[in-house]
């Protein structure tokens, strides 16, 4: 777990794509709610109770904090192998033979595209990240309501970055493996999925081509 520190901190000490690019205002509803979120994570309690709302806290909120956090892990974790992601090695975005992910975006791209996975990611990350600092989508100020539309555009972010899962568990796994960032990385699937299904945020359908693994290591 320590060698796969190191190997994350290195490549974000390095680099500058992918690095999280969202956080929370000191003093702030969300600041404090991340700061239990993630004392509750390190704490090594089961990731089941981990996901769990706080008593007289707003789902909204809950999950708001999640969307960010989920980001910027996601994010750090394919940093560690985009090197490795090329439009060469991966010119498709895939999990698999039986997986092809399109683009779609609603203004560059107003039909499903197919573009090489690297391309993919950095449309995708850059997507999110514009729907998270949209403070009409996700608010800051503490009072200020979510949105009608809100929860149908994080469950949307959730089911496009469970693709990076899906890709780089099943296309990159054997990186992860070198660098010893394996049980990080399942620590961090495992909170994205028990997160997601406590609050049915992606479709079972979705989540079907990591079916497998996530049987084996999510009890």
């Amino acid at each position: 777990m320590a060698a796969a520190r190191q190997a994350f901190s290195q490549f974000f000490a390095k680099d500058k794509t992918f690095k999280p690019k969202k956080r929370f205002e000191s003093g702030t509803l969300k600041y404090n709610l991340h700061k239990q979120a993630n004392a509750s994570l390190n704490s090594g309690i089961d990731l089941k109770e981990v996901v769990k709302l706080p008593p007289g806290e707003d789902v909204n909120d809950w999950v708001a904090v999640h969307v960010v956090d989920f980001f910027n892990r996601i994010n750090l974790l394919y940093g560690t192998i985009f090197e490795h992601c090329t439009e060469q090695s991966c010119p498709t975005m895939s999990g698999g033979p039986k997986y092809e992910y399109h683009w779609c975006d609603g203004v560059n791209y107003k039909k499903p595209t197919a573009l090489p996975a690297p391309q993919y990611i950095t449309l995708l990350m850059e997507w999110v990240e514009a729907q998270i600092n949209d403070e009409n989508l996700f608010p800051v100020q503490v009072g200020k309501p979510f949105p009608k539309n809100y929860m149908s555009v994080a469950k949307k972010i959730l089911k496009r970055l469970f693709r990076v899962f899906v890709h780089v568990y099943i296309h990159h796994f054997d990186k992860l493996l070198a660098i010893g960032a394996e049980a990080h990385v399942n620590t961090c699937y495992k909170h994205f999925y028990y997160f997601v299904t406590e609050y049915n945020l992606i479709d079972k359908k979705e989540l079907e081509p990591l079916r497998d693994m996530t049987e084996r290591i999510c009890h």
